[in-house]
Order: C-alpha cells, then sequence, then structure tokens
C-alpha cells in the first residue's frame, strides 16, 4: 500500500510540474507569437515606409520634370514676347518716321497755302473778272481765261492735298497710340510671365534638394533637352519669319497650319503606329511611333521640302543628348516636320538639300533622350510644335 501511495504521489507531482512546464511553454509559446507579430509589423511598417520613400522620390522627380517643361513654356513665351516687342519697337519707330515726314510735308504745303492766301489778299479789289476784261483780245481773253483756271484748279487742289494729309497723320497718329498701348500691354505680359518662370524655378529648385544623384543627372538631362527644344525653337521660327518675309504678297504661299488635313503628308515609317501621342506625357512636343522590331528601319520624309537641320546633339564627352540624331525639313507651306533619335551615324541627308516625299531620310534608333527605339515625329508651324496628328493620313 505504501509504495501504491508513493506512486500516486510522484504521479500527481510529476503531473503537477508538467502541467507548469506546459503552462510555461504555452506562456512562452504566446509571447513568442505576440513578438513574431510585433516584429513581422514593424517589417511591414518598414517596408512601407521605404515604398514611401520611393514613391515620394518618384513624385518628386516627376514635379521635377513637370516644372522644367512648365519653365520651358514660361521661357518660350518670353522669348516670342521678346520677338514681338522688338517687332512693335520697331513698327513704332517706322510709323513715328512716317508720321515726320508727313508733318514736314504738310508744314511746306500750309505755308504754300498761306502764301497764296496773302498774295490774293494783297491784290486788293482786283478779281479774276478784271483780269478777264482787261483782255485786249479773243486769244489774249482765252489765255487768261485758262492760266485763271489753272491758278484756282491749283488753289482747290493744295487745298484738298492738306486737308488729305491731315487726315492721314491724324489716323497715322491713332494708330501709332494704339501701337504704343499694345506695346505696353505686351510688356505687361512679359513681366507676368517673368515672375511665373520665377516661381516655378523656385519650386524647382526645392524639390531638386529632395532629389537622389541619379534623379539629379535625370533633372540636368531634362533641362538640357528643353535648352535644346528652345534653341531649335528659336532657329526654325527664324527661318519661318525670313520664309514669311520673302513670300509676303505670294499668293501661291499657304498656310497649311489653318488646314492640317490638306497638308498631303504620308507617314513617316511603314507599318508603325502612334505609341505616344501629342504631350503624352510633360514636355512631349511630337508623337512617338514605335513597335516590335522597329529597330533599323527606314524614316521617310513626310512631304518634299529642303533639310533646314540635319546633325546629333551630343555632350563634350561624345555621349549623345536630347534629339540625338535629328533632322528638320522644311515644306515650304508653312510647315517643317523634324524627325527624332535616329540610329547613329544613319542620316542620308544634309542641311541645304532637297528631299522628295518617301525618299528615306534616316533609320530608327534611340539615340539622346531615349529609353528604347523609336522615331519621335513633329510638325512645327513658325517654328512652333503642334499636335502632328492631323497631318498624318
Amino acid at each position: 500500500m505504501k509504495k501504491i501511495g508513493l506512486k500516486i504521489i510522484g504521479i500527481v507531482i510529476i503531473t503537477v510540474i508538467l502541467l507548469q512546464y506546459n503552462v510555461v511553454i504555452a506562456a512562452t509559446k504566446s509571447e513568442l507569437n505576440a513578438s513574431n507579430t510585433e516584429t513581422d509589423k514593424k517589417i511591414e511598417e518598414a517596408k512601407e515606409e521605404l515604398e514611401n520613400i520611393s514613391s515620394q522620390k518618384s513624385e518628386t522627380l516627376q514635379q521635377v520634370e513637370e516644372l522644367i517643361s512648365e519653365i520651358s513654356s514660361y521661357q518660350s513665351e518670353i522669348d516670342e514676347l521678346d520677338t514681338k516687342i522688338a517687332d512693335m519697337n520697331a513698327q513704332i519707330e517706322d510709323a513715328q518716321n512716317k508720321i515726320n515726314e508727313k508733318q514736314e510735308n504738310y508744314d511746306k504745303q500750309q505755308e504754300l497755302l498761306e502764301k497764296r492766301l496773302v498774295a490774293t489778299y494783297e491784290a486788293g479789289e482786283t478779281s479774276y473778272l478784271d483780269v478777264l476784261l482787261s483782255s485786249d483780245s479773243l486769244t489774249d481773253l482765252i489765255s487768261n481765261y485758262y492760266l485763271i483756271s489753272e491758278i484756282a484748279q491749283s488753289d482747290m487742289e493744295l487745298m484738298e492735298k492738306i486737308k488729305k494729309e491731315q487726315e492721314e497723320i491724324e489716323t497715322a497718329k491713332q494708330t501709332l497710340e494704339t501701337s504704343k498701348q499694345e506695346l505696353d500691354s505686351t510688356r505687361s505680359q512679359k513681366q507676368q510671365k517673368s515672375t511665373e518662370l520665377q516661381n516655378a524655378k523656385t519650386q524647382k529648385d526645392a524639390y531638386v534638394a529632395q532629389l537622389n544623384e541619379d534623379e539629379k543627372n535625370t533633372q540636368a538631362e531634362l533641362e538640357q533637352f528643353e535648352q535644346d527644344k528652345r534653341d531649335i525653337q528659336a532657329q526654325l521660327a527664324a527661318i519661318a519669319k525670313q520664309e514669311q518675309a520673302a513670300s509676303a504678297g505670294n499668293s501661291n504661299h499657304s498656310n497649311v497650319s489653318n488646314n492640317p488635313s490638306s497638308s498631303g503628308y504620308i507617314r513617316p515609317i511603314v507599318g508603325y503606329s502612334i505609341t505616344t501621342g501629342w504631350m503624352g506625357y510633360a514636355g512631349h512636343t511630337g508623337v512617338d511611333f514605335s513597335g516590335s522590331g522597329i529597330s533599323g528601319k527606314p524614316i521617310l520624309a513626310v512631304k518634299a521640302g529642303t533639310v533646314v537641320t540635319s546633325t546629333a546633339l551630343k555632350y563634350a564627352n561624345g555621349n549623345y543628348r536630347s534629339y540625338g540624331e535629328y533632322i528638320v525639313i522644311n515644306h515650304h507651306d508653312g510647315t517643317m516636320t523634324l524627325y527624332a533619335h535616329g540610329a547613329p551615324g544613319s542620316r542620308l541627308v544634309s542641311a541645304g538639300q532637297t528631299v522628295s516625299q518617301g525618299q528615306q531620310i534616316m533609320s530608327v534608333g534611340t539615340t539622346g533622350n531615349s529609353t528604347g527605339y523609336h522615331l519621335h515625329f513633329e510638325v512645327r508651324v513658325n517654328g512652333v510644335p503642334v499636335n502632328p496628328q492631323p497631318y498624318l493620313p
């Protein structure tokens, strides 16, 4: 019995110990699970934080890209306003010179008329009738009549001329005043754009400070691209202006920008469609053609014309930038077309060369500010990019 009692006591003790051990294990497991849950939670929070940081950087760079494009637009508008102001100043100066010339002629005619009136007054009672009656013969009478008629006609013409010149001077002065008011308005527009430009630059600088080195490099490339685009725009605008001046009064010079569908273009590349449209992203001033196997495909002139630019934009270290290998063709109808990111050394035409519609001018590549093989195509009117899609069949 004693042995059985001891066994029972032993079993009870062991059971209590095991129960305590299980409680401890359960507690430890619970704590570990809680700890793991907390750790997992912290890991997830850390991941989310990292993703947020990454997202913020991406959003910051996107903001920078948009501001760079906005700044470039402001700068282009200011450049155009500067050109407009210069043209208006020249027109105002020319108008002022013409007014001065008219005023000088008017003063001379007015002085002559005053002398005629004085001479008539000093003649006293002598009248044209007296002159006629004093004629000695019919021939003399006719001669005197003719002379009197000529004098009277001359006086009438002189008075009419003076009146007309006076009216022209007044009209010219009013036009000049309107031009001066328009000039003041244009200067105010420029001042407003300059303020907006400065605000955008301040915003951009604040965002740039948050970028990492890789993003800053991207930002620098984007700014260079926008600068190159402005330089190209100024160059093409100057060419367009010269052409407009040369063709002034020529009815054969059509302005197809008002009727794009009649431009007569063909597509610049066969078998591929537009994958990125007009203003598909900030600063995109054309359309992109891309697709499988496009690398090396022929790029065609959409219409006959003269090559005004055929070059490669590169940094000092030889790396491509911006449009890379690109060509611009003047179609002499108010439009020019630009083809960019061509394959290295693939340009087949040079500046000044005449090209026919459908002629190969370059091959598709990915030079410059490009992330893959494609053709970037633009239509420009007076040097300024417009939506190319209405011009294409």
